[in-house]
């Protein structure tokens, strides 16, 4: 019985660790597809990144609107990286001087 358990223990141990490691895409939904339309830079409050490395089919730009919604746009559009060089710009006069925030 012992040279059953051994193996088991050693399957479920390394199973364990292939979902641990993997945890980051297996607990959030990825983008499959873009956008098709462009977005008006007004009902955006962030964005975020996901990338094919995180186990996700493709490259995006998750925007993050004012309503709540995440939809996700191609990163080799010019309007969607305008909007993030935007924001980075926006958070970074913040970061600088928080009193006019």
């Amino acid at each position: 019985m012992v040279s059953v358990k051994a193996p088991v223990i050693v399957f479920v141990f390394f199973t364990i660790c292939l979902l641990a490691a993997n945890t980051s895409a297996a607990y959030r939904r990825c983008c499959h597809r873009y956008l098709s339309f462009k977005l008006p830079f007004e009902v955006i409050e962030g964005y975020s990144l996901q990338t094919v490395t995180e186990g996700c089919p493709i490259d995006a730009i998750i925007f993050h609107t004012k309503k709540g919604k995440h939809p996700c746009t191609n990163p080799a559009l010019s309007w969607v990286m305008d909007y993030v060089n935007r924001l980075r710009t926006k958070a970074q006069r913040v970061h600088q001087n928080p009193s006019k925030a």
